[in-house]
């Protein structure tokens, strides 16, 4: 069995995740209370108590999830489970790469606190969308940004085969929802978001990244990371700090990270953190392996998967 480790982005959240695992591991009681020490942020009240609207602010969003998923990391940490590859998607890939040594815990956390906060308070001027197009390739999806003549809009997610997120211009975005329904897509459905995400758009935001990633000490690879930038593997040559800067800026190639882990041999993917999209983008991915696909957003799920990853004879 080789585990991959899976990290979710912003959009996963929802008032009460976390709460139970909170409450029935003291590990994770650590995770949250260190959290709270490091961002001055409730974290444990955002996230247990809501109201929506404040989780939902990128600041709060971001922080919340990315604690969650290093609470649920501290329990699997525990039960000797371990990964030897993990991604995230967007935000997730600040977990992965705490997971994996490169960024300090102290320092991730209070990096992706820096991250929400640019990612909301140096947003652009103009009215701003986001919508995935399901059941189109990705090379439709392109051209239909291309052929859209009110505006900005490009793709910033390429989730998993026939799902793509476009982002930009309001206007622009709807019309490209009118062609991609027109050209036959499947479905077009309008994210709750608040900003051209994953576009050059967000240029300020990026610069602004890149100034607080150079105060930031990056350390060897404990474990291999996919990167959103590319679907690749990080190397030892590679500058983290000017990935994660244009991480802001360019798509993501979530897609290709998946087909990539599986190529690595990984055939038992654990998704860590709130929600269960990213399982859902892993089982549309074409292969004749078989795959174990397995989600952790609360406490009963996180007990099945640490007993089946032991059932399996793969305590690590």
């Amino acid at each position: 069995m080789k585990i991959g480790f899976l990290f979710p982005g912003q959009g996963a959240q929802a008032v009460g995740m976390g709460q139970d695992i909170y409450e029935e591991y003291k590990v994770a009681r650590t995770v949250y209370d260190r959290v709270q020490e490091l961002t001055g942020i409730d974290v444990k009240k955002i996230s247990f108590e809501g109201p929506e609207e404040i989780l939902n602010e990128t600041k709060y969003t971001q922080i919340a999830i990315l604690t969650m998923s290093l609470a649920i990391l501290a329990v699997l940490k525990e039960n000797n489970i371990k990964a030897e590859i993990s991604a995230g998607l967007s935000l997730g890939e600040y977990s992965a790469l705490i997971y994996s040594n490169v960024l300090s815990f102290d320092e991730g956390v209070k990096l992706v606190k820096k991250r929400g906060e640019y990612m909301q308070n140096f947003l652009p001027e103009g009215d701003y969308q986001m919508a995935a197009v399901m059941g189109m390739s990705d090379e439709d999806v392109e051209e239909i940004c291309k052929k859209v003549k009110s505006g900005f809009v490009v793709p910033a997610n390429y989730n998993a085969p026939g799902q793509v997120v476009i982002s930009g211009e309001r206007d622009a975005v709807l019309e490209a929802e009118k062609i991609a329904k027109e050209a036959g897509a499947k479905k077009v459905r309008i994210l709750k978001t608040s900003g051209p995400f994953h576009t050059e758009r967000l240029i300020e935001s990026s610069n602004r990244l890149k100034e607080e990633l150079e105060k930031v000490k990056i350390n060897s690879f404990n474990s291999k990371v996919i990167k959103n930038l590319d679907g690749m593997e990080y190397t030892d040559s590679d500058d983290v700090k000017d990935i994660l800067a244009k991480h802001i800026i360019n798509p993501v190639r979530f897609s290709k990270s998946l087909e990539n882990m599986i190529k690595e041999g990984v055939d038992t993917f654990i998704e860590v953190g709130p929600g269960k999209t990213l399982s859902g983008f892993v089982k549309r991915i074409n292969t004749d392996k078989e795959i174990n696909i397995l989600n952790i957003n609360n406490v009963e799920n996180l007990k099945d998967t640490i007993n089946f990853i032991k059932k399996e004879g793969n305590e690590i």
